[in-house]
Order: C-alpha cells, then structure tokens, then sequence
C-alpha cells in the first residue's frame, strides 16, 4: 500500500514559466499534496492533488484578494506563517493574528491549519517555543506542528523532528520544508533516502515537503544536488525517487 505523506512543492515559477512539466508527475504515487507558499492554486494542477494554501506573512491575512482565496475556498489544510522569525514578525503579533483570523476560519469553516514553520535554529525555535506558548493559553492551539529543517546530517534531521515532537506531543507533525544542503550528490541521496523512509514510517509525521521542485535555486544556500527540477523543467532524478520510490532506494 503506498503511503501518502509527501506533499510537491511546486514554485510560483514553475506555473508562470514552466507549468506543462507538471504532466509528468506521478499522481497515483505517494504525493499526497501540492504548495507553492502562496493563497493561489496552480491552475496547472487541475485539482488533481489537494492543494495547501499559504498565509506567507501578514499580507495574506489583510489582502482581500489573497484572504478571498485562502478562506472562501474548499482547501481543507491552511500553513500559517512561513519562517516569520526572518520577516520580522514578532509571535505576539502572530498570535494576534492568529486569534483574530485564523481562530474564526477554523470553527466557522471547519478548516485545519499548520502551525508557523519556522527554522530549526535557536531563533527559530525560541520564536515556536513563545508563538505556541500565547496560543495553547489562549486553549486555540494549532492542528499541527509546523517544521522546517536545512543540514546535512539525515540523523540530525530525524533527532530534530523527534525532539520538537517530543516537545508538542499532542500535534501530528507537518515538516513543510527539509532538503539536504551538502553539495555532495551521494551525500544529498542518502539524506533523502533516510528520512523520508523514516518520515513514511514515523505514526506522528503526517506530512512533509522534500525542497523544492523549481527551475533555479532560491538561493546560495540551497543546494544544486537537492532540485528536483532541471531548468528545461524535466525532472531530476532525485524527483524521480520521491514521486516514484517507496521506500526510497539509495544510490
């Protein structure tokens, strides 16, 4: 049986530049969703996936435009806050927020909705350690945990996810974003292989999102041997392994 626990993301790029080369996606594998850290759904995708909107940052919850999309549509999962530790958004402020826009959006239109996915560095955690503090006061906590994760250690990765469980037992986990960032092809495999055979193991990890499927590194800091998308907008073969492999076999 395959277990669908990955979901694509799939760079606003992609669907301005590049959307054919989401034909050749492996829809019965074990993707089980599609972002693209925005309100919008790729028309590309044709509903094939179920997609997770984004409220990136304070502009998606005052746009009118953008909370349109995000609240008046049939999206049932809804990530809050994408890193807000680097916007600069202060989680007194997110869980302001969160009371006066997502809170109603969850009882009125039965939504679930993943907590702020922040870095996995002591910033960052100490900005999820307060946001979720002011929130589980308030008895309005997420419906899950929100991860990210950027290194080159599969093990670290893992102790990492195991630790913030550990830490927020009661929340099923969402890791929205985790690469490998070694520049060493076999380095960047095995970290792939590794946790996402656990991740699909893990009872806890209800979903997470390998970065990222676009034509060009986002920046230095991502590593060109973790795309899943060559500039021609085929497929790399890592992607190959994520859409296709279950459990994924290390080379």
């Amino acid at each position: 049986m395959v277990v669908r626990k990955r979901c694509l993301l799939w760079d606003w790029t992609n669907t301005a530049n590049l959307p054919h080369a989401i034909e050749k996606l492996n829809f019965d594998g074990p993707f089980s969703s599609v972002s693209n850290w925005n309100a919008w759904s790729p028309p590309e995708l044709k509903n094939r996936l179920p997609f997770r909107p984004t409220v990136r940052g304070i502009d998606q919850l005052t746009d009118s435009n953008e909370w349109g999309m995000i609240s008046n549509d049939g999206h049932t999962i809804i990530h809050y806050f994408n890193e807000p530790e680097r916007a600069v958004i202060s989680p007194k402020k997110a869980a302001e927020m969160w009371r006066e826009k997502m809170v109603p959006l969850r009882k009125e239109k039965g939504k679930k909705i993943v907590g702020p996915g922040c870095a996995s560095d002591p910033g960052g955690e100490a900005w999820l350690d307060e946001f979720m503090k002011r929130v589980q006061e308030m008895e309005e906590p997420p419906d899950y945990l929100g991860l990210h994760y950027y290194g080159p250690d599969g093990a670290a990765a893992i102790q990492y996810i195991e630790k913030m469980h550990q830490k927020y037992p009661e929340y099923p986990v969402v890791v929205s974003e985790i690469a490998s960032i070694s520049r060493e092809k076999k380095e960047v495999f095995a970290f792939t292989a590794q946790v996402a055979n656990w991740m699909d193991e893990c009872p806890y990890v209800f979903e997470y999102s390998f970065f990222g499927c676009m034509a060009k590194c986002a920046d230095d800091f991502v590593s060109p041997e973790a795309q899943l998308m060559h500039a021609d907008g085929k497929f790399t073969p890592l992607m190959h392994k994520l859409m296709n492999e279950q459990p994924i076999v290390n080379f």
